[in-house]
């Protein structure tokens, strides 16, 4: 069951025709941006549970390979995370051009209305500059989210590296050590047979001697 909600995880893409082809409002895209934060999220946290798995395996090889679709998988992601930027710029762009092209057909029109209409529609284009303000105001506040999101990211990559060095080091040292102590018994039991055979040597010299004084 793991493997196939892990597998099902890693083979979603970003559609980002619905991000840069949003034709607004602004909610719609936040609203999709949200979406895409959540499987980034889960995706993240299926790569480390991968990885994990991966450092569990007694075989180096098998540890190898799938320490190797981590690091394919995580490249997908920053990928990803890249095309999903770029899109959600694009989108935001798309955005902020149809609403400033609909201010202008407004203008256009209140030149033909009486002075009732155009004080009416200067105080809707107010307001709707208003709402572009707090929309700008938004997205600044989106892009700041993403930029600490990408950050975070990047020190959990590389504090993983670390982490995967250290232990590195330790697996070898503890192979050294261990190689050490299968030497250092062979010694230990190679000097012991030596004494025992000249222990049992100066025995049976003795009793020579002392049984067969004449041989």
């Amino acid at each position: 069951v793991r493997s196939a909600s892990i597998e099902e995880i890693f083979q979603w893409k970003i559609d980002k025709e619905d991000i840069t082809e949003c034709d607004g409002p602004q909610s719609k895209l936040t609203e999709i941006n949200t979406d895409v934060k959540k499987h980034f999220h889960n995706l993240r946290l299926r790569i480390q549970d991968f990885e994990r798995i991966a450092m569990e395996q007694d075989k180096e090889s098998d540890k190898q390979a799938l320490l190797s679709q981590v690091e394919g998988h995580r490249k997908q992601m920053l990928s990803n995370q890249t095309a999903w930027r770029k899109a959600n710029l694009a989108g935001k762009l798309s955005i902020d051009k149809m609403e400033k092209q609909a201010l202008l057909n407004g203008a256009v029109r209140q030149r033909k209305m009486t002075k009732k209409g155009l004080a009416q529609n200067a105080s809707d284009i107010t307001e709707n500059l208003m709402s572009i303000s707090r929309m700008m105001a938004q997205q600044v506040q989106q892009s700041e989210e993403t930029i600490t999101t990408i950050a975070t990211s990047s020190r959990t990559i590389q504090e993983t590296n670390e982490e995967f060095k250290a232990m590195t080091g330790t697996i070898q040292l503890g192979r050294k050590l261990i190689t050490k102590y299968n030497r250092r018994e062979i010694t230990d039991k190679l000097l012991i047979f030596l004494a025992l055979a000249l222990f049992f040597a100066t025995v049976l010299y003795i009793l020579k001697k002392r049984l067969f004084p004449f041989l």
